[in-house]
């Protein structure tokens, strides 16, 4: 005798699907996501993961793209170079005081400009547009422009302290002013990224908690740090890694406003070395291992801020 049906439940889901069909389905999906995810996935390997791995190989040649000479191995030898060099070393100085100035100038300001326009201001959607505006503007046309507001002979800065009879500071040939004039420039520029990202992210805060705090008359400083502030966090993670390899290439601001000196080097980061390395001085080996090197750097520092993240979680 056969089990009797319920009427209308013949073709329910509570029947149960035969193997084979589900393992089409399987399949079918399967294949589906290959179609999507391949085409990404051959550009990524094309065009990021082989050149990276031509990159670390080139490293251990001596090689002078100038020359039709191939190139020869010579192991370690530019990594020890490098290392026993003592400008590599101030180099290095140099992008960590620039990468920290301009990582942390970015996303305060970038901060403190989102809570600003996140209130009902009138005309804030313009001013919100002229913030934005310069991330979408070229380094080097921002660097062009930038040279008539340091130059100390005729540029703004030096007409507004002439004005109050004070003399401009020498930005292109004191080292020191040199670096903080490009940090300055890179941070005019980067700030409209940040800023829309904090303003994105204030937009979608719980309502509820801010409505709690004004009920239990909390000091706005302590609102901010105490209930702003937290849920804030995935944000400032996700911002403090793009900016930071943002930061780590800066080129075309430098190329164009100092072309990394005075004195040789006095603004010249590791991304601009591996430039004069490989293509003024044509030694393609020793670049390549400069950017081996910035690769390591950036990755172990990528990993101890997801660590750290994870760790607060």
């Amino acid at each position: 005798m056969t089990a009797p049906t319920i009427p209308g439940l013949e073709n329910s889901t509570l029947t149960h699907e035969p193997p084979q069909r589900k393992y089409k389905r399987g399949t079918k999906a399967t294949l589906l996501g290959l179609a999507l995810v391949l085409p990404n996935l051959i550009l990524l390997l094309v065009f990021t993961y082989r050149p990276l791995i031509d990159n670390i190989r080139l490293s251990f040649y001596n090689w002078n793209i100038a020359s039709t000479r191939p190139a020869t191995f010579v192991g370690l030898d530019n990594y020890i170079e490098w290392a026993q060099n003592p400008v590599s070393w101030q180099i290095v100085l140099q992008t960590a005081i620039f990468t920290v100035a301009a990582v942390a100038g970015s996303m305060v300001l970038g901060l403190a400009l989102a809570l600003l326009l996140d209130r009902p201001l009138r005309g804030r959607n313009a001013v919100r547009s002229l913030v934005f505006a310069p991330y979408v503007i070229s380094g080097a046309a921002v660097g062009v422009a930038f040279q008539f507001v340091f130059d100390p002979g005729y540029g703004l800065i030096q007409d507004l302290l002439g004005r109050v009879g004070l003399d401009s500071p020498q930005f292109y040939t004191n080292p020191n002013w040199a670096l903080f004039m490009i940090t300055t420039t890179y941070i005019w520029k980067n700030l409209g990224y940040t800023f829309v990202i904090y303003l994105a992210a204030l937009q979608g805060l719980r309502k509820d908690l801010d409505e709690a705090a004004e009920i239990d008359r909390t000091p706005r400083l302590r609102k901010f740090f105490k209930v702003t502030l937290p849920q804030l966090r995935p944000t400032t993670f996700f911002l403090s890694i793009t900016v930071l390899l943002n930061s780590l290439q800066v080129f075309d601001i430098i190329n164009v406003m100092t072309r990394g000196g005075p004195l040789e080097t006095s603004t010249t980061t590791l991304v601009y070395q591996v430039y004069q390395e490989t293509f003024v001085n044509s030694r393609a080996g020793y670049g390549a291992a400069i950017a081996t090197i910035m690769f390591l750097a950036v990755l172990v520092i990528t990993v101890v801020q997801v660590r750290m993240q994870e760790r607060d979680k």
